[in-house]
């Protein structure tokens, strides 16, 4: 589903100070207004002087913001596709004392950015709502909160520096990734079963909502999930666009793009600056039942990558139906 973005509010203002002109003249900005002088003291403002280049780096869209992760199309799918599902993450210089764990999960209860459980471990929330267009620079931000934030204690939202590190800076580049789909949200709480009236209210409710979906075993980052109309196999690629649309142009011009009896590529979605192919499945198809089948159709479409001719005019028909069938998700 479409997300709806919040307005972002103005900065408050801020006195300059002899201090914070001595702290622009070594190069470290404070924080002021849009619309105050600028602390480097050349008459402009400061959205017009040394603001605006921290006002782009906090608004330029980052297409792909999770390119060079362990995992980039899995950071995708939890962030789009998967309702309830957690990772442990690895850091690049280690846990910090008093922090047992790191996990990133597809949402929290009440839509919290991020949480520290009364035990120190830190818990990110990814489907989140953010302040600029780096989504990876809005996530650490929210990681660097939460391991100094006191235990016990939400994360609150707020809006991120253009200068702040980003995911890739603060996570081990070596470290696995390994996602978790979960059935229910049960994972909010350490001990749902004897969680309080309000709280197993609120797990069920979500409960309820949550689209069945499982993770196949023999394809990166392919998603099975359960509809009361069909299921749906939703598979995350890491080709480049234009490749990817001409192979599986080729395969289905050839037709070899389905799983199997009854079932059909129908589109795609276009997701961080990656292509997540989708098909339609039977409702008695399962996930197990997908397994082998997605298997094959892996080989097939590494064949159709490899292939360097020119399309036909049939593949380039097929080409620009796949095209039509496509929804850009962020």
């Amino acid at each position: 589903m479409a997300k709806k973005r919040p307005q972002t509010k103005k900065p408050q203002k801020a006195q300059i100070t002899d201090g914070a002109r001595g702290a622009a003249a070594e190069g470290n900005w404070p924080v002021v207004g849009a619309r105050e002088p600028c602390p480097c003291n050349s008459g402009r403002r400061y959205k017009a002087c040394h603001g605006r280049a921290a006002a782009q780096a906090v608004t330029e869209l980052v297409h792909r913001p999770f390119e060079g992760l362990p995992g980039e199309c899995d950071w995708v799918a939890l962030r789009e596709l998967v309702p309830a599902a957690t990772v442990e993450l690895t850091l690049k210089d280690g846990l910090p004392e008093g922090v047992p764990s790191v996990t990133l999960a597809t949402v929290l209860p009440m839509a919290w950015p991020g949480l520290r459980r009364e035990d120190g471990s830190v818990l990110i929330g990814l489907q989140n709502d953010t302040s600029s267009g780096d989504l990876s620079r809005d996530l650490a931000d929210i990681l660097t909160q939460a391991l100094t934030t006191e235990p016990g204690n939400p994360i609150a939202a707020r809006r991120t520096s253009g200068d702040g590190p980003r995911l890739q800076e603060l996570l081990d580049p070596k470290g696995p990734f390994e996602p978790v789909v979960h059935e229910g949200f049960e994972f909010w709480v350490p001990d749902a079963e004897n969680a309080n009236a309000e709280v197993s209210a609120s797990l069920e409710r979500a409960n309820a909502a949550a689209i069945p979906t499982v993770k196949l075993t023999g394809a990166d980052a392919a998603y099975w999930c359960e509809t009361p109309e069909k299921n749906h196999l939703r598979w995350v690629m890491p080709h480049p666009e234009e490749k990817l649309l001409d192979a599986l142009a080729r395969l289905h011009a050839a037709g070899t793009s389905s799983l199997g009896e009854n079932t059909r590529l129908v589109g795609s979605f276009r997701a961080h600056g990656l292509m997540v192919p989708v098909w339609d499945l039977p409702t008695g198809m399962s996930a197990a039942d997908v397994e082998k089948p997605a298997a094959e159709f892996a080989e097939r479409l590494a064949t159709a990558l490899a292939d360097e001719a020119p399309l036909t005019g049939e593949e380039r028909r097929a080409r620009g139906g796949l095209t039509n069938r496509q929804v850009t998700l962020s």
